[in-house]
């Protein structure tokens, strides 16, 4: 890792810092030329980064840049120079002072004293407040940087920008573009959304913090190697490999992400049940195999709901990464439009999803992992009135060859509560009648990757739309995992489509039945309902665990 450091009295003209960035990235490429070079810049440090990608369209690059400076020219920031150089030299000797104060209204009355007799008042008048701004953001200034080095800095973002303005056309290096909502010194986000049209569209994406200032590196909030891993910007060779390049979770990435969904996991309350080698049925989770790979086979509620209570209490209770193969919309898009942003599903690559594909699915084995599947994708997460816990599954086996090559146990499990949480009204057969709803499922259904074009029946029906929910007192989620199913040493057995496939319908019969067990269950416990479980935990405090029905 490389850091540049201009010190303060340092004067060398933006030309010969990129030349020493270029030297420097020049000599890395050829001690490793297979590997990317990251160039992580922040504002004068991205015009930096994009300069050297431009000069270099050779070198494999991947850009991180944090509200570049190449808006300087459209920012309030360039009239700042007349500013500084209308000041007494040396500046005045209370500005430390004001440039220490933490109320914003007294820090403007005192900067329009200031400003007060200078030449440009109305200037100065209208940089108060992004003045203001960057004062606060650095309050010992004015002890550690003289005027001449300010006027410097400031000639320098406005030679940076135009430098890497003019030559944007030429950088092929994939972009990751961060920009902050509450920038008072340069227009990040609109420069940012610029940006994203200017530069190559499959190489470059954006993501948004809409709270964040200019300085976005130095807030607490901000980590930067979670923001790489969710947006899955993190490689060793040409291209991102979702299995070989993934990175665990640290524990405080987990448990941030965990604590996001904490008011869905506290109205769902899951009740988990799972199978021992023995067949013996026990509350908790004791019979999720420990070491993998593993292969977790169940039913997607509507909308997927079942996942984050699921990942989480396995996360926590076993600490099992659940690896799930997700739909590629979560991923990349065929095209951009109306479906929710791509930054909506960095959490689940943190977390480990991986798009549907037999490599990613061949690769996850090869790893040991624990991976979590549900062969009725889309078409049960999005099913229609009078569907709940139905099973749209292809007619053939998708995954069962590949677990016996590998050996992995198979863990089938049903989940059921969407019931209790929401009811479908208005489906896709009612909004395909209607010709702006049909309009727009086409468009959504045309912006996603397609999957399964070549199956028949229900499950190659998967259009791309939201149906309308009529909420309910939310109710409780169960879920049911059965007895693991081996398949270490049947390889030789199961090459037999035959025999594979009649494993495959065990397994679906499985699921069928964990759902059955459950929905009749849940009839018995006194703690379905939100109310009586919220009354347990008042008394009994909101940490302990809420009783359910007797197995």
């Amino acid at each position: 890792m490389w850091c540049l450091h201009i010190p303060v009295a340092d004067r060398t003209p933006f030309t010969d810092l990129l030349k020493i960035v270029e030297r420097t990235v020049r000599s890395e490429h050829q001690r490793s030329p297979n590997r990317p070079i990251y160039l992580v810049g922040e504002s004068l440090g991205a015009c930096l980064a994009l300069a050297v990608a431009a000069l270099n369209p050779d070198i494999d690059l991947v850009l991180i840049l944090a509200n570049p400076a190449t808006s300087f020219r459209r920012s309030s920031l360039q009239l700042l120079t007349p500013l500084l150089e209308a000041l007494p030299n040396p500046l005045s000797p209370g500005l430390p002072n004001i440039l220490r104060s933490t109320e914003g209204e007294s820090l403007r009355m005192l900067l329009d004293n200031v400003v007060q007799g200078l030449p440009l008042q109305n200037t100065a008048g209208e940089l108060v407040k992004d003045f203001t701004t960057f004062s606060l953001s650095l309050p010992v200034l004015a002890d550690i940087l003289p005027k001449e080095t300010l006027v410097w800095k400031l000639k320098m973002l406005k030679s940076a920008s135009a430098y890497a303005h003019s030559r944007l056309y030429a950088i092929k290096a994939q972009t990751l573009i961060l920009c902050s909502g509450n920038d008072q010194l340069l227009p990040s986000q609109q420069e940012g959304e610029r940006l994203l049209k200017l530069l190559p569209k499959s190489k470059c994406q954006l993501r948004k913090f809409d709270d964040s200032g200019h300085f976005l590196f130095l807030e607490d909030s901000i980590d930067l190697v979670t923001i790489i891993k969710g947006t899955s910007y993190y490689r060793r060779g040409k291209y991102h490999d979702y299995a070989s390049d993934f990175i665990p979770p640290t524990l405080d990435e987990a448990k941030n992400i965990i604590e996001s969904n904490s008011l869905f996991n506290l109205i769902a309350s899951a009740v988990m049940l799972s199978t021992l080698e023995d067949g013996t049925l026990v509350k908790g989770l004791a019979g999720i195999p420990s070491e993998g790979p593993v292969l977790f086979v169940g039913y997607h509620m509507l909308l997927g709901l079942e996942k984050i209570p699921l990942v989480s209490r396995i996360f926590l209770e076993r600490n099992i990464l659940l690896r799930g193969v997700a739909h590629p919309m979560m991923f990349m898009r065929s095209k951009n439009g109306r479906l929710p942003d791509l930054s909506s599903f960095d959490k689940f690559r943190v977390m480990g999803a991986v798009p549907v594909a037999p490599t990613n699915l061949f690769k996850l084995f090869s790893s040991k992992s624990h991976v979590l599947l549900y062969p009725g994708g889309m078409r049960e997460a999005l099913h229609r009135k009078g569907e709940e816990y139905k099973l749209f599954w292809p007619e053939q086996s998708e995954f069962v060859r590949m677990a016996a090559r590998f050996g992995a146990k198979i863990v089938p499990f049903g989940a059921v509560g969407e019931d209790d949480l929401g009811e479908v009204v208005f489906d896709y057969d009612d909004l395909v009648k209607i010709p702006y709803f049909r309009s727009e499922i086409e468009s959504l259904t045309n912006e996603a990757t397609q999957l399964r074009s070549d199956a028949g029946g229900e499950v190659a029906n998967q259009p791309v739309h939201m149906p309308l929910i009529l909420p309910k007192v939310p109710g409780r989620f169960y879920y049911y995992f059965g007895k693991p199913l081996e398949m270490e040493g049947r390889k030789q057995e199961l090459r037999d489509r035959k025999k594979a496939h009649e494993i495959y319908l065990q397994v679906k019969s499985e699921v069928e039945r964990c759902i059955a067990y459950l929905k009749v269950k849940r009839e018995s416990d006194p703690y379905r309902g939100i109310g009586p479980r919220l009354l347990y935990q008042a008394t009994h405090g909101f940490e302990s665990e809420v009783p359910t029905f007797e197995i």
